[in-house]
């Protein structure tokens, strides 16, 4: 069962094994059918650069005929919740008649294995979809195809990565206990959490380092000095209490332990909200802070056309299966922004490749401050 891990530590752990097999990678070069990702051009990259361009049905029917050619047969490596993969593969596979070989795991193993089998010339996926720290790091290994679409040009434009595409967000924002919190005790502000009249009522997560980075890179932005920035998140963090996971922070968060969640996802808070759950984040404190999780089709590829039309259909047809089962969409079923009309400061994916470990170990530090609270 894959589910998102309460840390992402583990991505850091391993940060060396993974630097290696990068090596390895760029050193070798993963088959599919003639040519390298390191310099050549593959079998897969002549199928994306002749259907990127195409639109409309035109580009759906020749997809499903390059399916057809390729045995009605696809691999997707995902660390999507087992719950939504048990309803989005069926209904891709229901709709095309294609048999879906589905590798589900965290996201850190799906991005070692990855760079094992590139490393190893084995065409394993040909479609990966996973978080944006680890799809950061197989894109820029030279990993994935160049996907094209309507679809893709319809992602908010601050999401719009060269080597992959957003699937689905995930969006930090303040939540809160309406039993708890009420009139001036909703935050209207980042600012607001450092307020002493949280001390005992607020929470954070213990892996949450990127949301830590991105908000240290607004205040910075708005004018503040790393001084103040950084007593900022110390008094934030007094009086805070530290949990392990967001889904265990939210349910402690229903049952009144926690007033308010500095960083909740806001799926996981609509989702308790509509169980019948006491909590809230409406209206949002901006600017929200959105990590895009995506993926792409692989240069390795071996169904390279299969791949491609499940990427169209998982951002068009797709993406209402996601919004209906909790989660925020890279584009609403109406081919909207469903971030459109909200302030936002996007999770530099590639600022936590490069610069995560100082980011994650700055962080553990800050909340070594904390009340540490068991929340699984």
């Amino acid at each position: 069962m894959s589910r998102r891990p309460s840390s992402r530590r583990p991505l850091l752990v391993g940060i060396g094994t993974v630097l290696a097999l990068s090596l390895a990678v760029a050193c070798g070069s993963p088959t599919s059918g003639g040519g390298s990702a390191g310099g050549g051009t593959t079998a897969a990259d002549g199928v994306y650069a002749e259907v990127g361009p195409m639109t409309g049905d035109e580009r759906r029917a020749r997809l499903v005929e390059l399916a057809a050619q390729e045995g009605k047969t696809l691999s997707i490596y995902t660390s999507l919740n087992a719950d939504i993969a048990d309803i989005v593969i069926p209904a891709f596979e229901q709709q095309f008649g294609i048999h879906v070989e589905l590798y589900r795991a965290d996201s850190e193993t799906i991005l070692q294995r990855t760079l094992q089998e590139s490393s190893a010339n084995f065409a394993g996926a040909d479609i990966v979809e996973t978080n944006a720290n680890e799809m950061a790091v197989i894109a820029g290994q030279g990993l994935t195809g160049d996907y094209e679409g309507e679809q893709r040009n319809k992602v908010n434009e601050q999401f719009r990565y060269d080597a992959w595409t957003p699937t689905r967000f995930n969006i930090f924002a303040p939540a809160w206990n309406t039993q708890r919190v009420s009139g001036d005790l909703i935050p209207k502000s980042w600012l607001d959490l450092a307020d002493p009249k949280y001390d005992g009522l607020i929470s954070l997560e213990v892996g949450d380092y990127d949301w830590y980075m991105t908000l240290y890179g607004y205040l910075q932005k708005q004018g503040m000095s790393d001084s103040q920035i950084d007593q900022y998140f110390a008094d934030l963090v007094h009086g805070a209490k530290i949990s392990k996971g967001h889904s265990g922070q939210v349910e402690l968060l229903s049952a009144g332990e926690f007033g308010v969640v500095a960083a909740s996802y806001s799926y996981l808070t609509a989702k308790a909200r509509t169980a019948g759950a006491p909590v809230d984040d409406q209206p949002f404190v901006q600017p929200v802070i959105a990590r895009a999780n995506g993926g792409g089709p692989l240069r390795s590829a071996v169904h390279p056309g299969t791949a491609m039309l499940f990427m169209d259909w998982f951002l068009e047809e797709g993406q209402a299966l996601i919004l209906d089962n909790g989660l925020t969409p890279a584009v609403m079923p109406d081919g909207t922004d469903p971030l459109g009309g909200l302030q936002v400061e996007p999770v530099d994916a590639q600022k936590l490749v490069d610069e995560g470990r100082n980011w994650s170990d700055r962080y553990d530090q800050l909340v070594q401050g904390g009340e540490q609270v068991a929340s699984n």
